[in-house]
């Protein structure tokens, strides 16, 4: 009997999380991967670029932190492309009316940092500001993971040898939603009870 109580709360407790994902005081850590291409038809050719987040839920469905950006492009006999960024975001998530799976949310992200993009052997060059902003879609596989994919616009202006770039990116990603004290102290007395 014990067994069976503890399994029925552990499941209600489940399902309230997965509404809870995106509540004031949670926090999302994770990241996404853009533009990989491991030359698979021509092996001379590598690029990846990787942006860390992490943000805090200031208030249900608004999320406001930061990210890095890295990114690597090298081919054989060729330039080597690479990219960095740092700086501020933030997330809004559609309510329950603009769910389209059962699971899953559309976002908008918003970015702003320091950034730049630097090509050796004398190409071209801009450092300075990075501005993006774009929608996405979060499918959530667990009460605490979310699979996500993210079209933004980059824009970034600066000094160099070019003074602007742009660029449209589709991205993929992960994010790991951790709860706040206040759901974690919720959980805790759901258990004990």
């Amino acid at each position: 009997m014990k067994n069976f109580l503890a399994t029925v709360i552990l499941s209600a407790t489940t399902i309230l999380a997965a509404n809870a994902q995106i509540q004031k005081g949670n926090v999302l850590v994770g990241g996404n991967l853009t533009n990989i291409n491991l030359g698979l038809d021509n092996p001379k050719i590598f690029s990846v670029d990787i942006t860390p987040k992490a943000a805090w839920f200031i208030q249900d469905n608004v999320a406001l932190g930061g990210y890095v950006n890295f990114g690597l492009e090298t081919a054989k006999n060729s330039n080597t492309t690479t990219s960095y960024g740092v700086g501020a975001l933030g997330r809004y998530y559609g309510g329950k009316d603009t769910e389209v799976l059962r699971h899953g949310r559309f976002f908008a992200e918003a970015t702003a940092g320091i950034g730049g993009v630097n090509v050796s052997k004398g190409g071209g060059n801009t450092n300075g500001l990075n501005l993006s902003v774009g929608p996405g879609f979060a499918y959530f596989i667990t009460p605490n993971i979310g699979l996500e994919t993210l079209l933004k616009y980059n824009g970034l202006v600066g000094f160099g040898s070019a003074t602007t770039q742009n660029n449209l990116n589709l991205s993929f990603g992960f994010q790991i939603y951790l709860p706040g004290q206040k759901t974690a102290n919720k959980v805790k007395r759901d258990i004990t009870n």
